[in-house]
């Protein structure tokens, strides 16, 4: 790698040190002669002119930025895409990374983490604006400026949004910890993945630490797509509810059920920030499955209102029934008399039994409670309090309501009924948030028509289940009783009986790529078989992990996820404390860090003798060398594939301290030793000429070695030669 350092590009550009070092390019620091100031030029390394590859990301980085002007964003000012020398002129930006910062504080503030955030996202809203998702949001690449203000670097791995962002290469899925679980997939990303990567930075900040950790990368990408992170607020108590809705809602897994802008979050955070203890209507529900917001921005397909309550008609008066004409005395007695009190008897009989069975119904009929207001699957469903009813369940959307509060009921309280009655409940419903329920117990196409008809999509798993007849359900995800977003995805576990249709995975772990693929596709197992290559110290195409793990048991021809080793190993960053020497003649020297015999950091450093520590990054085992002024002051190897790697086969080397020879020609005896004594040397030798003892009194007329660019050990022997001063 060629260090620029004192050299001028183009005339213009006066490259004065290192400011940094990445994977594709090393970053100077640089005066601009033709505009006065001080600007960043961002160099692609030497050895990678000759990549495709690297030049299409190195340009590509250039075209992103070059249409963005935010004051969130660092500026670009110039490009050059020579054949010799490819290089990005940038605003140059005094301060640390947020990452240093969060490393400093432990946990932000929250109200300093709202603060960055905000900047965050109108830098990323003005990107997207312009067509350039980032894909890389880090608080590696965002630097604090000492008055709090923030600009997001580094576009390497942009990409235009009407470009093809379906890659997951090592060098385009960002860093691992921040990645959106499209990316770790390698899917279609947009700015949405974005959103997610502040989210992570956000919870970061907030907590003090990462939402998944792992020793390996493979690990981390797989716990971004399959888990859910542990709420901030059972990490840090202290953070506001609505920051961390905030925070998680960025966070979920499918792009649709985050914020759909950065525009869109910044609402939400200007909320916050006017009243920081809002509670946010996207609740989540926390059960024995991963937590799970819902949008109240998701519209309604279909609003049910509550039905009002029927008024009573009104009563009517009786109309007096009109008299018959008076009868005549007279008149004889009525021969259908008889019969007419007969039928009177009967009827009043009949009206007694009647009268008898509804008081002897009534008697054993039991009073409906007032349910309404209650939570049907924590208060009602279940509960040996209400064991005589019978309950059938309708959910009405209404944001206005808690998920799962009983809004009607039918009968309505109080009601006589009998036992086993069924009751209708009316269950309020948040945005579409459904209840998963009924679903135990039926049969596969029996359950999959209830979840379609609640708006579900439906998987079907088979798999044996010792306790289930075949074909019936016995387990979901999300499990029964709990709610979940509609629209969303439910897989449903159908009971088969046990059948070499269904076996378990063998252990590819190991296996030379070939093998374990002719393993998982022969006649016994007749898997769909996926290779996804990663960094790692084991031999190339060697399997390192695979998916679904060793001995579950799956159906025979389902997909298998075999993760197979480049030979290249993962990249780690190790932490090098030596001590800097201690200088008489001069207070600063030049410090070079080299890995593996390039050079890859070069830094001015105070000569006080104190402790310095450097992070050096690299794969595999490699030799590191440091070097003080061209001279080497420390060794040692690196294992970098361990996963706290540090220094070993340690040696420490002497600092022979060096200084040019001062010219004292032409100066008394008295000052030129002066001179040099100030210098360091001490070895100084003074004669006269011809080899005869020094005039008292006397003038150099030469010294050995003479006064140029070279440098000398301070105990280098200096020799001077004087003559009688003319004067004396």
């Amino acid at each position: 790698m060629e260090n620029y350092c004192g050299k001028r590009l183009d005339g213009r550009y006066e490259i004065r040190e290192i400011i940094g070092v990445g994977g594709m390019a090393v970053v100077y620091k640089a005066y601009d002669n033709m505009d006065d100031r001080i600007v960043a030029v961002k160099i692609l390394k030497e050895e990678l002119l000759t990549n495709e590859e690297s030049r299409r990301r190195f340009k590509n980085e250039s075209k992103a930025i070059a249409v963005l002007s935010h004051p969130n964003i660092v500026k670009v000012y110039d490009v050059s895409f020579g054949d010799r020398i490819q290089y990005i002129v940038m605003e140059y930006v005094e301060g640390i990374t947020l990452k240093e910062y969060i490393e400093q504080q432990g946990v932000v503030n929250w109200k300093e983490a709202v603060h960055f955030v905000s900047q965050i996202l109108l830098a990323l809203q003005h990107a997207h604006d312009k067509g350039i998702v980032h894909r890389d949001i880090k608080p590696q690449n965002i630097m604090l400026l000492q008055d709090g203000s923030i600009k997001v670097a580094d576009f390497g791995i942009a990409r235009f949004n009407r470009s093809d962002t379906r890659t997951m290469t090592e060098d385009a899925i960002g860093s691992v910890h921040y990645i959106s679980p499209e990316q770790a997939r390698g899917d279609y990303t947009d700015d949405k993945s974005d959103l997610y990567s502040v989210g992570v930075v956000m919870y970061e900040m907030l907590t003090g630490q990462l939402p998944f950790q792992s020793d390996s990368a493979v690990s981390i990408a797989l716990m971004q797509v399959q888990q859910e992170a542990k709420p901030p607020r059972e990490i840090n108590p202290s953070i506001p509810l609505g920051l961390e809705q905030i925070t998680m809602r960025a966070m979920q897994k499918n792009p649709n059920d985050r914020y759909q802008s950065a525009a869109e979050m910044m609402l939400d955070i200007d909320e916050f920030k006017r009243n920081p203890t809002i509670k946010f209507n996207y609740n989540y529900f926390v059960d024995d499955q991963p937590t799970r917001f819902v949008d109240r921005h998701e519209q309604e397909e279909e609003p049910v209102h509550r039905p009002r309550a029927e008024r009573p008609a009104p009563r009517t008066r009786n109309t007096p029934a009109r008299k018959d004409e008076d009868e005549d005395d007279n008149t004889e007695p009525n021969k259908t008399l008889p019969i007419l009190f007969g039928v009177l008897a009967g009827i009043i009989v009949i009206i007694g039994i009647i009268i008898g069975i509804l008081v002897y119904n009534n008697s054993h009929k039991i009073e409906v409670p007032n349910f309404i207001g209650k939570n049907y699957t924590e208060e009602i469903e279940n509960n040996t309090e209400y064991e005589d009813f019978k309950f059938e369940t309708k959910l009405v959307a209404d944001s206005d309501a808690t998920a799962g509060e009983v809004l009607n009921q039918d009968p309505p309280a109080n009601t006589k009924v009998k036992k086993g009655s069924t009751i209708t409940l009316e269950i309020a419903s948040n945005d579409d948030n459904v209840l998963i329920n009924g679903i135990i117990g039926k049969t596969a196409e029996e359950a999959e028509n209830i979840l379609r008809q609640s708006g579900f999509e439906v998987v079907v798993v088979n798999t044996f289940d010792k306790n289930t007849a075949a074909g019936v359900v016995f387990d979901s995800n999300p499990s029964e009783k709990t709610y979940a977003p509609k629209g969303s995805t439910v897989t449903i576990y159908v009971a088969t009986d046990e059948s070499t249709d269904e076996v378990s995975v063998p252990d590819v772990l190991q296996y030379k790529r070939e093998d374990a693929i002719k393993l998982l596709k022969s006649s016994e197992y007749e898997f769909v078989v996926t290779v996804t290559e990663v960094d790692s110290d084991k031999d190339k195409g060697t399997v390192v992990d695979q998916s679904p793990k060793a001995s579950l048991k799956v159906k025979k021809g389902s997909t298998i996820v075999i993760y197979v080793s480049t030979g290249v190993p993962a990249e780690n960053t190790a932490k090098i404390t030596f001590d800097l020497p201690k200088a008489v003649s001069s207070t600063e020297g030049t410090m070079k860090v080299f890995v593996g015999g390039n050079d890859v950091l070069t830094e001015k450093v105070t000569l006080d003798g104190k402790s310095k520590t450097v992070e050096v990054t690299g794969k595999g085992t490699k030799n590191i060398k440091i070097t003080i002024n061209d001279q080497t002051i420390y060794t040692c190897t690196v294992d970098f594939t361990k996963s706290e790697p540090s220094a070993s086969n340690v040696d420490k080397k002497t600092y022979s301290e060096k200084a040019a020879v001062p010219n004292v020609v032409g100066k008394s005896v008295t000052d030129a030793q002066s001179i040099l004594e100030k210098a360091g040397f001490t070895n100084v030798t003074v004669v006269g000429s011809d080899n005869n003892p020094a005039p008292s009194n006397g003038t150099v007329v030469s010294q050995t070695p003479v006064s140029d660019n070279s440098t000398y050990s301070l105990s280098e022997p200096i020799r001077l030669v004087a003559e009688e001063s003319s004067n004396g």
